[in-house]
């Protein structure tokens, strides 16, 4: 008997020692592999646009506008973050994004983006009607494990399309 006391007792300490672990471990996700959201907080958020519109616009002065760029705008204001646009064509954006030079892409992408091997997409935040009757979700694109960026940026687009408060 002594000697099942002495199994259970090293089960119990065993167990104990883990709660804490366990405990740290959920109060750190959603987590972002690389830490881009705590590098943006409060500094800079790099933002590649394509031009797609009206959901993103670039004047002759390099001026970035669109509904797009104005929910990326307050998602910004929202982290602190000053915004650096990077302009390109969706193909270099999505390596770009893949390769942590740009934090989050914009440009009227669609849920059935060509791009998902390269970036993770927020899901959808609106769905609109196209011109042939069918209808598209529109999304945002971050880099893959950067789950806290993706997670906080969809939080916002949420609230701006009255999902949540």
């Amino acid at each position: 008997m002594p000697h099942r006391r002495r199994i259970i007792a090293a089960f119990v300490a065993a167990l104990v020692s883990l709660v804490p672990s366990a405990v740290t471990a959920c109060g750190t996700m959603p987590h972002d592999a690389d830490g881009t959201l705590d590098r943006a907080r409060d500094g800079v958020l790099v933002v590649g646009v394509s031009e797609h519109r009206p959901w993103t616009v670039i004047d002759d002065e390099g001026r970035v506008h669109g509904s797009e760029a104005d929910l990326i705008r307050g998602f910004a204001d929202g982290i602190g973050a000053e915004i650096e646009w990077r302009p390109a064509p969706e193909s270099v954006l999505a390596g770009d994004v893949k390769e942590g030079r740009v934090d989050v892409m914009i440009g009227g992408l669609t849920a059935d983006t060509p791009w998902t091997d390269k970036i993770a997409v927020t899901r959808p935040y609106v769905t609109v009607a196209t011109e042939d009757g069918g209808s598209d979700d529109m999304v945002m694109g971050v880099r893959q494990g950067e789950n806290e960026l993706l997670v906080e940026l969809e939080r916002h687009l949420a609230r701006e399309h009255g999902e949540i408060r």
